[in-house]
């Protein structure tokens, strides 16, 4: 086939049924262009033929015979349009990324030839990139490149980028999972289960198949893993697991959560000893409980929890409807699906040791479980995650991808890389729990928070600890409350822990009914918030959002009509501050550059560009004079990605180690001293090495032992988020507007950073409001909603304004200042939504996500 690829004539061969995103990645090496939907979906892989933009998915390798294609990799990073991604921060994991720039350099060399150096309107740049989708959120930043970019901006050379690996993640060098392909490699399939329940009687095929089934040889849901094959190409390792004949002694199946409670339904765990083995869909520790069938609990986190029910009990029998508010709220399960899916590639050395690259975001705890599982010495195992395209608690564990890696690798004696398609990712990748949620909430005279109860029951599939509940003990005082939760067991496919988990699900029904316990008062909701809440930080925040022109110039709680209606609501949260103590970075001087290596990872948080701005900072020192290393074992320990307990983490480790560097330096040149004169000193030190820790915070720690290698820390962080909608009575469509967030998380180490990863917080707790929603057949327990047509997450035009206020005061406790932020930015968001919908419509909703459907059905009763 003969066609110039980035401006050079090539004569290559191609598969016959390969399409241009096979033949540039996997003949090519052109790995910028990335394959994520595989439907024409998502924008990853778009590429410009013959100055055209299309996506490389679903075109042809041999429809670019005689054809002119440009890839990312052909910008060379020479583009208006890279320099201003990378000025704006209009990235975070950076995968969807090189699709992004393509689409956009397209139009915005189109749009200044038709307009000069103008801006166009979100409305233009929102239709231009309309097939595009970035899962962590990054579409403000996107907007502001582009404009700025029409208008002229970034025709010149920029001053550095906030992040430090902006220019690799904007030209396609980034190297992720998905994207090394070593010599020999063989690409590996897992073999999955076609029933919900079964006993697996047998398995045969491929003479080196290997086996995924767990010791009790039964399947729990459709989806689960049960054996591996590989070979030389993809389509070859496909066609093999094709080939494998799997004989299933076919049992009773409970896959439809409101049946599965029945006391004669099919049991998912009929032992201890099996409940036992049951996944979890909490980070961290699972509390234990009773079970009862299917259902398993309560676990209580009651504060005078009889009391609470009497005094619900006695109003309740005394009709008061002014002071006690009860409700149910559900949920449906909302999906992780990072757009780098699950992948790892594996390969054993001669000496016996595991090399893993591996999309993860716990590196050194996906290592240390591979060496358990492995029986391997934990020096044994090499892992790598230099970039992570994207995680939100779905990747924290040693996968099946990982296991069925490294086994195939081992019977091959050959790398094997496992990546889930995405149906797969949408079907086994993990997702939030759905719920169920029964609330009342009773005030007393005064309009005090006199009692408080929530009963929630979890949805996780085959998983349990879905830990909702229990998150109401933490706000709006010590009024007593009865906070329970329930797991629901089914036969389908395991949640796993997803951004605040327990979080969003909570606000929900807490905030909705704190909202409507306002309206029957007749009372202000950020008032009455403000006075139920005695936290300083979040009151900081209240008193914003009250004097916003959007929330004082909002119009009454039902008092429009027409077509067209508008809402603003209000939410708060809180979450916990959790730290990993036993963080370390390690600084060593290299050539005169400070590198700094932990073995933590980055998955578009901003964990490279925190540590490179405080030893920057501390140093005093050019920003290219400090060189981040970081998501590879063999070094000092470094946090997982979970929990918000990152950054927190290894910041205060590398201003620790940076200030031991400067005085292993003055030591080393008596007299000289350290002002201004470090990268003087720094030519003299080669191969200096220190290493700095994360020291304990002034006041101690909430919790007095670490579990899994974190440990709470004292105080929580907060969020208050003011939200607006437009609610067309007609259609249905709920439409954001507006946001305005606040945040209480302490110091910021990189502003531009934390602004986009809140951004990004709030844009996925408007997909869990309005759009997200796994549907699984009742009958059989399939995942209908396996691809991202069916399963939506926002594009860049269903996003609003949104403004993040941050208050920096309330951690000087904290060794650094500031804690994580990641989580608590999203908690309240789909709360704001559902309070703006009512003050909007009067119709309160009850059920996410908040589709046309249910939103007409709502008003019409």
């Amino acid at each position: 086939m003969d066609v110039t690829v980035n401006g050079s004539a090539r004569q290559v061969g191609s598969e016959p049924d390969a399409t241009a995103v096979q033949f540039l990645r996997e003949t090519l090496g052109l790995t910028g262009t990335k394959l994520v939907c595989g439907a024409g979906v998502c924008g990853a892989c778009t590429v410009h033929v013959d100055g055209v933009p299309k996506v490389a998915c679903l075109t042809p390798a041999a429809a670019l015979e005689g054809t002119s294609v440009t890839t990312v990799e052909g910008l060379r990073g020479k583009h208006p349009v890279q320099r201003a991604f990378a000025a704006h921060d209009a990235l975070q994991c950076g995968y969807c990324t090189p699709g992004f720039v393509m689409e956009a350099s397209i139009f915005v060399d189109r749009w200044r030839a038709e307009h000069g150096d103008t801006a166009p309107s979100r409305a233009d740049i929102a239709a231009a990139l309309a097939g595009h989708l970035c899962r962590c959120g990054a579409y403000q930043g996107i907007y502001a490149a582009v404009a700025a970019a029409c208008a002229g901006a970034h025709d010149t050379d920029d001053a550095p980028p906030p992040r430090v690996e902006a220019m690799q993640k904007i030209t396609g060098q980034a190297l992720y999972t998905t994207d090394v392909h070593p010599d020999g490699l063989l690409d590996g399939v897992i073999v999955r289960s076609r029933h919900a329940h079964a006993r697996v009687r047998s398995v045969t095929g491929d003479d080196k198949l290997v086996d995924l089934l767990p010791g009790d040889r039964t399947v729990r849901y459709v989806g689960q893993p049960i054996a591996a094959v590989a070979a030389e190409t993809l389509a070859a390792a496909e066609a093999a697991a094709e080939r494998v004949r799997v004989e299933y002694e076919v049992l009773p199946a409970a896959v439809d959560p409101s049946l599965a409670e029945l006391p004669d339904s099919p049991v998912v765990y009929p032992t201890k000893e099996e409940r036992k083995q049951a996944p979890a869909s909490a980070e961290g520790l699972v509390i234990p409980a009773k079970w009862n069938g299917n259902v398993r609990g309560p676990v209580r986190m009651n504060w005078r929890g009889g009391l609470a029910l009497k005094r619900i009990e006695q109003a309740r029998a005394q009709g008061e409807s002014r002071r006690l508010v009860e409700a149910t709220f559900t949920a449906e399960p909302q999906v992780h699906t990072p757009l780098e899916p699950h992948a790892c590639l594996a390969s054993w050395d001669s000496g016996g040791d595991l090399h893993l690259w591996v999309s993860t975001q716990a590196l050194a705890e996906v290592a240390e479980r591979a060496a358990e599982r492995f029986r391997l010495r934990p020096e044994q195992v090499h892992a790598s995650a230099v970039h992570v395209g994207g995680g939100f608690g779905s990747k924290l564990s040693l996968t099946s991808d990982v296991v069925a890696a490294a086994e195939l690798a081992r019977v091959h004696a050959a790398p094997v890389r496992v990546v889930l398609n995405r149906a797969e990712e949408l079907t086994d990748g993990g997702h939030r729990p759905g719920t169920r949620a029964d609330i009342a909430m009773l005030t007393d005279d005064d309009g005090n928070l006199a009692a408080l109860t929530l009963d929630v029951h979890g949805d996780g599939g085959v998983s349990v600890g879905s830990g909702v509940a229990s998150l109401a003990r933490f706000i709006y005082g010590n009024a007593p409350r009865r906070l329970r939760d329930f797991d629901i067991v089914t036969h389908r496919p395991p949640a796993t822990p997803f951004r605040g988990p327990g979080g969003p699900p909570m606000a929900w029904a807490l905030e909705q009914t704190v909202d409507e316990t306002a309206h029957r008062r007749g009372e202000d909701p950020i008032a009455l918030r403000r006075r139920w809440d005695g936290n300083s930080k979040r009151r900081a925040l209240y008193d914003v959002a009250a004097a916003l022109p959007l929330w004082t110039q909002r119009p009454a709680v039902g008092s429009q009509t027409g077509r067209l209606r508008r809402g603003v609501g209000v939410a708060a949260a809180n979450w916990m501050y959790f730290l990993d103590p036993s963080t370390q970075v390690e600084l060593t001087v290299e050539e005169g550059i400070v590198v700094a290596r932990t073995a933590t990872q980055d998955m578009g948080q901003g964990a490279r560009s925190v540590i490179a701005d405080v030893i920057a900072a501390e140093l005093g020192l050019a920003p290219d004079r400090v060189r981040v290393d970081i998501g590879r074992t063999g070094t000092v320990h470094g946090p997982t990605s979970g929990g918000s307990r990152t950054t927190t983490s290894i910041a205060p480790a590398a201003r620790d180690a940076a200030a031991r560097l400067r005085s292993a330096l003055a030591a080393k040149a008596p007299g000289q001293g350290t002002g201004g004169a470090v990268e003087k000193l720094l030519a003299d030190a080669e191969g200096l090495r220190v290493v700095g820790k994360r020291r304990r915070d002034r006041l101690g720690y909430a919790a007095p032992v670490r579990v899994g290698g974190v440990i709470i820390g004292r105080g929580f962080t907060g969020a208050v988020h003011v939200t607006e909608v437009e609610v067309d009575t007609r259609l249905g469509h709920t439409r954001v507007t507006r946001v305005w967030g606040g945040i209480a998380a302490g110091r910021l180490y990189s502003p531009a950073l934390a602004l986009g990863q809140c951004q990004g917080g709030v844009i996925q707790g408007i997909g869990y409001a309005l759009y997200e929603e796994r549907v699984t057949d009742p009958l059989t327990g399939v995942v209908l909603s396996d691809n991202l047509e069916d399963y939506r997450i926002p594009g860049i035009g269903d996003i609003p304004e949104i403004d993040i206020h941050f208050n920096e005061e309330g951690f000087d406790h904290v060794d650094g200042g500031g804690v994580g932020l990641g989580e608590v930015c999203t908690l309240p968001v789909a709360a704001s939504v559902g309070n703006a919908v009512h003050a909007a419509t009067g119709w309160r909703p009850h059920h996410l996500p908040i589709r046309p459907d249910r939103l007409l059905e709502g008003l019409r009763a």
